[in-house]
């Protein structure tokens, strides 16, 4: 990864070493721009939101944190419920300061990349749907958590339900309403555009079903985001 695009590492090391509070700014053409406190990524388990600290009650064996940034929910699962955890980034910045903050198992990694190794539970929080990207990615993301996951594995994730934001406006030949592109700024840093997946948890379900994994949707927040457990069928 080109180094001046590690706008979370950038971020998550500026504050963690020098105290810097400057936020990530998130850019949409769909939507304003966005902020996200950076010390936010450093709040330990008392500071998170109930489905994450739910998700997080839910894991078990051995556990992959997917898109772990600063390492705050590995710190809770190695220290606190004393599981074996794997916190894997893309962000060389948020790696490094995971395992200065003293997580002992990071992989610096895209998840899809990810053939070393298998897990018992899957862990994708922050809107972990995210990283699928589009729809058409997800039969790839559930071949791929298959392939590392243990027998009797799960993937815990979290998304939300954006339709309250386009009921009166989808149109059934545009693309699915949950599918968006975001860039990041970081002080006069910029990256590059990404996709980003939001689902609603019918579809999610349909799509689980689809591709072998049974969807349990555990818990619902109150602003349209819920929480899953997807495992795989038994053959």
């Amino acid at each position: 990864m080109d180094k001046s695009k590690d706008i979370f590492g950038i971020a998550i090391r500026s504050f963690f070493e020098e105290n810097d509070e400057t936020p990530i700014t998130v850019h949409s053409p769909d939507f304003d721009d966005d902020i996200i406190p950076v010390e936010y990524l450093f709040r330990d388990f008392n500071d998170m939101p109930k489905l994450e600290q739910i998700a997080l009650r839910q894991c078990k064996g051995k556990v992959l944190d997917v898109g772990c940034g600063a390492g705050s929910h590995a710190l809770f699962l190695q220290n606190n419920q004393k599981l074996e955890t794997y916190a894997l980034d893309n962000s060389p910045g948020a790696i490094e300061i995971a395992r200065k903050r003293g997580v002992l198992n990071t992989k610096e990694k895209d998840f899809f990349s990810l053939n070393d190794g298998k897990f018992d539970t899957i862990l994708m929080l922050m809107n972990g749907s995210g990283i699928i990207g589009k729809l058409e990615n997800l039969k790839e993301f559930f071949r791929h958590s298959k392939s590392i996951l243990n027998e009797g594995g799960r993937i815990i994730l979290d998304s939300t339900d954006l339709i309250y934001l386009f009921e009166d406006e989808i149109d059934d030949t545009e693309k699915y309403y949950g599918e968006f592109e975001f860039s990041l700024s970081y002080k006069d840093l910029k990256s590059d555009c990404f996709k980003w997946l939001y689902i609603d948890p019918e579809l999610l379900t349909q799509h689980a079903k689809a591709n072998s994994f049974k969807c349990n949707i555990i818990e619902t927040g109150e602003n349209y985001d819920y929480l899953a457990v997807l495992e795989v069928k038994s053959s």
